[in-house]
């Protein structure tokens, strides 16, 4: 049986863990070469110990345009150009409206819209025609909830940039989708500052509140990144595909 993305050129932006990491191991079973960045020196050297050899491990910081150059760098280097850019690095940090400070909105906005806006402008001269871009938004780009506002906020700029890139780039016959997870089991929850009993009331609450009551796994959500970067979605561009246990449609 033919593999899905073989020969196909992947660069994915925080791919060390969670959602990156498994889309990468995906992805690679699938016969692309791939590209992965991370920003801790920690995640970095376990991914180098979890990953199948072959996989590229290139640090980068996703909000630093100074990165992404020597990024699309090493990538022409490596590669000479890219089949699929899977944008999924981003950050999340919760408080209360009145508790966010000016340093808090420029670090999240940074990171989740301005990093992945120059990517791909800086990526555009590596981009094959018919190429296909992905990128992590999340279900609190349609829906709202206490705390997040600046998490949503970034998110849903996020999203809207997918249709402009789509629609900017569609004459090049490059694809521009995004996978918007909901509550997924992944290393992220444990970096949102919270205390074990407040961590674990939100576990439960976000579980109950889910019609299909539990949390995603980041297999799923590279799955629907698959489809998203592979011919079988050839027809499809501007999406955002939920994969959230149906929190944003029902």
């Amino acid at each position: 049986m033919s593999k899905t993305l073989a020969g196909k050129r992947v660069v994915i932006t925080g791919g060390t863990t969670g959602i990156g990491l498994a889309t990468a191991q995906l992805f690679h079973a699938q016969g692309a070469r791939v590209l992965v960045t991370g920003r801790n020196e920690k995640t970095l050297a376990e991914a180098r110990e979890s990953l199948p050899e072959g996989i590229e491990i290139f640090k980068s910081e996703a909000g630093s345009l100074s990165d992404i150059d020597a990024l699309v760098a090493r990538t022409k280097e490596l590669f000479g150009g890219v089949d699929v850019l899977f944008l999924n690095a981003g950050v999340a940090r919760f408080a209360p409206l009145e508790l966010v400070p000016e340093s808090e909105w420029d670090d999240m906005v940074g990171i989740n819209a301005k990093g992945p806006y120059f990517t791909v402008q800086k990526f555009l001269p590596l981009l094959a025609e018919g190429a296909s871009i992905v990128v992590n938004t999340s279900v609190v780009d349609v829906k709202g909830f206490p705390s997040t506002s600046v998490y949503s906020a970034s998110k849903a700029a996020l999203r809207s940039l997918v249709r402009t890139f789509a629609a900017e780039l569609a004459p090049r016959g490059i694809r521009v989708n995004a996978v918007s997870p909901g509550p997924i089991t992944t290393p992220i929850y444990g970096k949102l500052g919270l205390d074990a009993a407040t961590a674990a009331d939100f576990a439960k609450n976000t579980m109950e509140s889910n019609p299909m009551k539990r949390f995603g796994t980041p297999d799923e959500v590279a799955q629907a990144a698959l489809f998203l970067a592979s011919p079988a979605s050839s027809y499809t561009t501007g999406l955002d595909l939920p994969v959230d246990g149906g929190a944003s449609q029902l």
